[in-house]
């Protein structure tokens, strides 16, 4: 499989390159550095870890690079990370599965990767300490415990803990081969000291190396790497719905027409308040969602609570599912002939799908289109760089800048049949990765306006490799990116031309579960009125090379 991006493709690796963030919106309140310290460490003291990360992200958006706040987000990530693989069956299928020199290869793979593909130099040191972090964490968390250290005793753990760094401080961290030496070293007193399996120790620093590069590096379970290929294919098995964690329950925003959610009367804005066995009120968000996952054509037992407040106990067959990327395609406005799609990530089949709607809208009567993108966390580059291809005639579209020369590369406008209709991009705080590629080569090169608010500010490009030494993966950073005017997005954002702040995005569900209707959407009517405002200028509705 080969999607054509400037990653590396060598010696059995996989490497696609894709552009997803986990947005959050910032707050309108602007509380200061201390405040959000005190607040952060209080959800930590109940052991909320990702309120916790929701928190630490959205205050560094406030105060930028704060070293206290930003080491805080870095340790609740740990924790947060360390529960989330122990309930994933197919990590713990893989620590069963490896042996410890299996683990050691994979450490010494891992470590090769972010030697030649990481955006920055390789901090040896660094890397140590924090998969030493990583293992100090994992011995503090239950879920970990319970699984991994069923014999050991309270003190005995603890007493191991205390004495991790020690264990590592001191012992040569040169090189990628140091750094092997020494877990394999620290994996034989944990397993001395405690019985713990020496694939879990290792696997720690693995976890713990990656996972603290940067807010989008991470390490992937076999299921999660199956998923993230998944969604750069347009399909996965599943239920078909796009989830939404509430505080006690999983809110449905979009169900997908003709999967099998739909089919068995799921609507959006219902929610779920049970999987199997586990009320998601009492289970982990992430960990509920986890459950809804399977083998195609088995069955999974959810209570689903519709808008009449009724819960319902349904028995829903998990099936592939094709994902569309466009969606809400109509003419919004037929008098002025003002077309609207939605776009809700970039996958491979975008391009195609987002060219024939563009038609559909066309033979409709389109004289002017509003493209949305709101809430897209993006996707795969090269989706992004073709959809804004579709408008842009000549010049830059982005430029990808990395330490691996490879990851160097400026990718332009080529195609003859650009559409010449009157544009507007939709954007909010949601919007990030692709989605601003997209809309910053819009704004720069004067090709529309952009309505809504800044867009999120995420500014790196990721590389997905398969390791050969066990069935995972790695989410590695590889590139920055930067708009045709050779403007950095990561922290900045892409601003708006039109500033509106949003109420409701219609065919959302709303705080109440309601569905959101377009006359409620404030972003989307002054998209409408600023189409309706300049319909004297215009004087083309169809690609200028047309036939």
């Amino acid at each position: 499989m080969n999607f054509n991006v400037p990653a590396a493709i060598a010696a059995g690796l996989l490497a696609a390159t894709i552009l997803f963030a986990s947005p959050v919106q910032a707050a309108d309140s602007q509380p200061s550095s201390a405040d959000d310290l005190a607040s952060g460490i209080q959800i930590e003291t109940q052991r909320e870890w990702g309120e916790a990360i929701r928190h630490y992200e959205s205050a560094l958006r406030r105060h930028q690079n704060h070293p206290e706040l930003k080491q805080r987000l870095l340790i609740s990530r740990l924790h947060y990370d360390v529960n989330r693989r122990y309930q994933d069956t197919s990590y713990l299928a893989a620590i069963r599965q490896t042996s410890t020199q299996q683990a050691l290869d994979l450490y010494a793979e891992v470590l090769a990767n972010l030697e030649t593909h990481y955006v920055d130099s390789a901090n040896w040191q660094r890397l140590l300490t924090n998969g030493t972090a990583s293992l100090e964490v994992a011995l503090t968390e239950a879920s970990f415990i319970d699984r991994m250290l069923p014999d050991a005793s309270a003190e005995q753990i603890e007493a191991f803990r205390l004495n991790v760094h020690r264990y590592t401080s001191g012992r040569p961290a040169a090189s990628r081969f140091d750094l092997r030496a020494t877990v394999a070293y620290v994996a034989g007193l944990a397993r001395q000291e405690l019985g713990l399996a020496g694939t879990a120790t290792v696997f720690e620093f693995v976890c713990g190396a990656v996972g603290t590069l940067d807010p989008y590096s991470r390490f992937l379970t076999p299921s999660q790497l199956e998923e993230t290929f998944s969604n750069i294919e347009g399909n996965f098995v599943g239920l078909g719905v796009e989830l939404k964690a509430e505080e006690d329950r999983l809110r449905i925003v979009n169900v997908i027409a003709g999967g099998p959610a739909d089919a068995a009367g799921v609507k959006a804005g219902d929610a779920i308040t049970r999987v199997e066995q586990s009320r998601t009120a009492s289970v982990n968000p992430d960990y509920a969602a986890d459950l809804l996952r399977g083998p195609e054509n088995t069955y999974v037992s959810v209570s689903v609570v519709g808008a009449d407040g009724q819960e319902r106990d349904l028995n829903i067959q998990r099936r592939r599912v094709e994902v569309p990327s466009v969606e809400d395609v109509r003419i919004v406005d037929a008098e002025n002939g003002i077309g609207y799609m939605r776009l809700t990530n970039f996958q491979k089949t975008t391009s195609r799908d987002f060219e024939a709607n563009l038609w559909e809208l066309h033979r409709q009567g389109m004289r002017r289109l509003i493209v949305d993108v709101r809430g897209n966390p993006g996707g795969l580059l090269t989706a992004a760089v073709e959809v804004a291809d579709r408008f842009i005639g000549a010049g830059d579209i982005v430029l990808t800048r990395g330490r691996n020369a490879r990851e160097n590369y400026d990718y332009r406008s080529h195609r003859p049949n650009t559409w010449s209709v009157p544009l507007t991009v939709l954007i909010d705080g949601d919007s990030a990765s692709a989605s601003e590629i997209f809309a910053g080569a819009i704004a720069d090169h004067g090709r529309g306006e952009l309505v809504g608010e800044r867009t999120y500010g995420k500014g790196s490009v990721q590389g997905i490799f398969r390791m050969q030494s066990a069935k995972v993966g790695l989410c590695l950073t590889t590139a920055k990116f930067y708009s045709p005017n050779r403007t950095a997005i990561s922290g900045h954002g892409v601003l708006p031309t039109v500033p509106q702040a949003k109420t409701h995005m219609a065919a959302r569900p709303t705080d109440d579960g309601r569905i959101a209707s377009f006359e409620e959407d404030a972003v989307l009517q002054r998209a409408i009125a600023l189409g309706r405002g300049v319909q004297t200028e215009i004087v083309a509705g169809r690609p200028a090379n047309a036939k």
